[in-house]
C-alpha cells in the first residue's frame, strides 16, 4: 500500500497537491478547494490503489458527536472535489466510486502507477466489450450515417434551461424544535438572495412554505403546482457557532440532479455562505447576471453571531401581532446594540414600527419617524437593500404623501430585487391609487407567477378593482380569496365591500361580521359594518360602535380617520369633517389608503371641504 509522504508533493494529471498546506494547484494555478473535499483527497491519495471506505471517510470528517445527513454530505463533498478536478462518476480519472463500499485513487503519480479500470477481470470484460461497441459504431459511420447514427452520438445534448425555481423549506437537523426559526430563516435568506438574479423566476416565501412539514411530495408534481423548472431543497445543521447548508437542486421536468452541495461556516460568515449557495444556482442554472449582481455575490459581508440570531428570532415572531411585535422589536434592539452596521436587523425595525402605525397601535407620530430613521440607516449601510427601499415607498405614501418618491422608491426595489412579490404588490396598490388600471393588473399578474398561493395577489387585486370601483369585478375576485384563504379577515372584508358597491348591503353584513370575528375587532372592517348597519336602517347599531370609539379614544388611539367615517354613515357631515380633519393633522396613513374610493364617504364628495382637502393632500392627478 503506497502512503503519501507529507514533506513532498504529490503530482497527478495536472494537479500538484502540498500534503502540509493543503494547497491544490492547476498548470501551476492555485485552485480553491474547501476543506471537507481537501480531506477526502487526502484521504484516497494516501491509500491510492486501495479502497477508503465511507465509515473511515466518517471518522476522519464527522467527529462520532457530529450530528449530520451523512450520506448526503460526504456524496456532496465527493461531487465538489470531482468538480474541482473535472472528474465524474460515470467516467473517472482520478477517483473511482464503489457503491455502497467507498473511494479509490486510480491516476498515476510519479510514485506510483494507475490502477486503471482493469483492477478486476470484470472490469476486463467490461472495457472489452466497451471497446468492441466503438468499434462496431466506428464501422457504422465509415459506411454511412445510418439511422443518424453520427448525429445522435456526437450532437451534444443541451441542458434545458431553467428559468424558474423554488426554494423549498430547509430541513432542521439539529433534533431541536426550537431551531425551527433558524432553519426558516435560512430559507428566506435563501429565497432573498436568489430573487435578486432578475433573469430566473422565483416562487415567493409564501408559497413554497406550504411544503413545510409535510410528507415530501415528487419534485415533479411540486414543479407542476408551482409552475418551474427547477427546485432546490436541502437542510441546514446549526450547531454553536457553526452552519452546514446541504442543497440539492432537481429538474422538476425531468427529476435529475442539477446541484448536489453542502456548505459550512462559523456563524459571523453566515451572510457570505448564503451569497455562496446563490452563485451556485446562478452558475448550475446558467442564469445571466447584471454586473451589479455578480458584485454582490463575491461581496464577504461579516456579522455578529449573537446579532444574527437575535434578527432570526425577531423575523421569526409575528409583527403583526402586538405581544409579538413588542417581542421582536426587543430582539431586533439587541441585535442592532450587538452589531450597528447589519443593514437588516436596521431594515427588519423600520417594518415592526411600520406595523405599529399599520395596525393602529400607535400614532402615525409616533410610530413613523423611527421607522424612517431606521429604513434610512439600512440604506446608508447597504444602498442596494430592498426592504429598505420598499418601508421607505410605504411611508411616502402612508405617512408623506410624496407621490413621487413612492414611485421612484417602488421601481428602484423591483429593479433590485424583481422576485420579490411584496414591491409588485405596492406598486400595484399605488397604480390602483392613480387609475392606472392596465398596469396595476399587469403588475398583479406579476405576483401571481411569483406567488401561485395567491394570498398576497388576491389582495392586491380586489384591492385595484376597489380603486376602480368595478364592484362585480370585486365581488368575484373575493370570492375566489374567501375559498382559498376562508381565514382571511381580508377576504371577507372585501366581498362585503363588493356587495355593499353592488347595492347588496343586506349580504355585506355577515361578511363584514366575519372580518371584524377574524381580525379580532380591527377599526376597518369595524367602520365597515357600522355603515352596513345605516345603510340597512340599523342606525341604534352603527350608534353604539361609534360610542364605544369615542369612549375607547380617550385612553388609546383610535383612526380619526374610522370615526369619521361612521359619522359620515349616521349622516352628520360637519362631525365627519371635523374628524377627517384631525386625520389630515396627524397624517393619517388611512387617507391615502381609502379616501379617493371609500364609499363610506360617498356622501361628502359633493361637499367643497372634500374637495378641498383633496387637494391639500395634493393626489396625483
Amino acid at each position: 500500500m503506497q502512503k503519501t509522504e507529507p514533506d513532498r508533493l504529490i503530482r497527478f494529471g495536472v494537479f500538484e497537491l502540498d500534503p502540509r498546506t493543503g494547497e491544490l494547484r492547476s498548470k501551476g494555478s492555485r485552485v480553491k478547494l474547501q476543506d471537507q473535499p481537501l480531506q477526502i483527497l487526502l484521504a484516497v491519495l494516501e491509500k491510492r490503489g486501495d479502497v477508503v471506505t465511507r465509515e473511515e471517510l466518517r471518522a476522519k470528517l464527522w467527529p462520532a458527536d457530529t450530528f449530520v445527513d451523512f450520506d448526503h454530505g460526504l456524496n456532496a463533498a465527493v461531487k465538489r472535489l470531482r468538480d474541482t478536478l473535472g472528474d465524474t462518476a460515470e467516467n473517472p480519472r482520478y477517483i473511482e466510486t464503489l457503491p455502497r463500499l467507498g473511494y479509490r485513487f486510480i491516476a498515476a503519480t510519479p510514485e506510483a502507477p494507475a490502477t486503471g479500470k482493469s483492477h478486476t477481470p470484470l472490469k476486463q470484460w467490461s472495457w472489452l466489450l466497451g471497446a468492441a461497441s466503438v468499434l462496431l459504431i466506428m464501422g457504422a459511420l465509415s459506411v454511412g450515417d445510418v439511422g443518424g447514427v453520427r448525429g445522435k452520438l456526437f450532437s451534444p445534448s443541451p441542458q434545458p434551461q431553467i428559468r424558474s425555481l423554488a426554494v423549498l423549506p430547509l430541513a432542521n437537523l439539529s433534533g431541536d424544535p426550537q431551531q425551527e426559526y433558524f432553519a426558516d430563516g435560512m430559507t428566506e435568506a435563501l429565497i432573498s438572495e436568489v430573487s435578486r438574479i432578475s433573469s430566473l423566476r422565483v416562487i415567493s416565501r409564501t408559497s413554497v412554505m406550504q411544503y413545510k412539514g409535510e410528507k415530501k411530495k415528487p419534485v415533479p408534481q411540486i414543479g407542476r403546482e408551482l409552475h418551474v423548472d427547477a427546485v432546490l431543497e436541502g437542510s441546514v445543521l446549526h450547531s454553536g457557532n457553526r452552519v452546514r447548508i446541504a442543497a440539492h437542486m432537481i429538474n422538476a421536468l425531468t427529476d435529475q440532479s442539477l446541484m448536489t452541495e453542502t456548505y459550512e461556516s462559523d456563524l459571523g460568515d453566515i451572510l457570505k455562505l448564503q451569497r455562496e449557495v446563490a452563485e451556485s444556482i446562478t452558475e448550475k442554472v446558467r442564469a445571466k447576471l447584471t454586473p451589479e449582481q455578480q458584485a454582490r455575490l463575491r461581496e464577504t459581508p461579516k456579522v455578529d453571531p449573537e446579532a444574527y440570531q437575535a434578527y432570526l428570532i425577531a423575523t421569526y415572531l409575528d409583527f403583526s401581532q402586538p405581544q409579538e411585535n413588542a417581542k421582536a422589536r426587543s430582539y431586533l434592539e439587541k441585535a442592532i446594540q450587538k452589531d450597528s452596521s447589519f443593514a437588516q436587523a436596521h431594515t427588519a425595525l423600520a417594518w415592526n414600527y411600520i406595523d405599529l402605525g399599520q395596525f393602529r397601535w400607535q400614532t402615525p407620530q409616533e410610530a413613523y419617524p423611527p421607522a424612517r430613521r431606521a429604513a434610512q440607516r439600512a440604506l446608508e449601510l447597504d444602498p442596494n437593500n430592498c426592504g429598505a427601499h420598499t418601508a421607505l415607498a410605504y411611508l411616502a405614501n402612508r405617512s408623506d404623501w410624496d407621490w413621487p418618491t413612492q414611485e421612484r422608491e417602488s421601481k428602484r426595489t423591483i429593479e433590485l430585487c424583481p422576485n420579490d412579490v411584496g414591491p409588485h404588490w405596492d406598486y400595484a396598490l399605488y397604480l390602483a391609487w392613480n387609475g392606472r388600471a392596465a398596469d396595476a393588473l399587469a403588475e398583479i399578474a406579476k405576483c401571481r407567477e411569483l406567488d401561485p398561493v395567491q394570498s398576497e395577489p388576491l389582495h392586491a387585486q380586489a384591492f385595484t378593482y376597489y380603486h376602480l370601483k368595478n364592484y362585480e369585478k370585486l365581488i368575484e375576485v373575493s370570492r375566489s380569496y374567501t375559498a382559498l384563504w376562508p381565514n382571511r379577515w381580508m377576504a371577507h372584508y372585501w366581498l362585503g365591500v363588493g356587495y355593499e358597491g353592488a347595492g347588496r348591503s343586506l349580504d355585506s353584513i355577515p361578511e363584514y361580521q366575519k372580518a371584524v370575528e377574524l381580525s379580532q375587532g380591527d377599526q376597518d372592517p369595524t367602520a365597515a359594518l357600522a355603515h352596513a348597519y345605516a345603510a340597512t336602517g340599523r342606525k341604534g347599531e352603527a350608534q353604539k360602535i361609534l360610542q364605544e370609539w369615542l369612549r375607547q379614544s380617550k385612553t388609546k388611539y383610535v383612526s380619526p380617520y374610522m370615526i369619521a367615517t361612521v359619522y359620515a354613515s349616521l349622516g352628520d357631515k360637519d362631525k365627519a369633517f371635523e374628524y377627517l380633519e384631525k386625520a389630515y393633522q396627524e397624517k393619517s396613513s388611512d387617507l391615502p389608503y381609502f379616501l379617493r374610493a371609500d364609499l363610506r364617504l360617498d356622501t361628502l364628495r359633493s361637499d367643497p371641504r372634500f374637495r378641498d382637502l383633496l387637494r391639500r393632500m395634493n393626489f396625483p392627478k
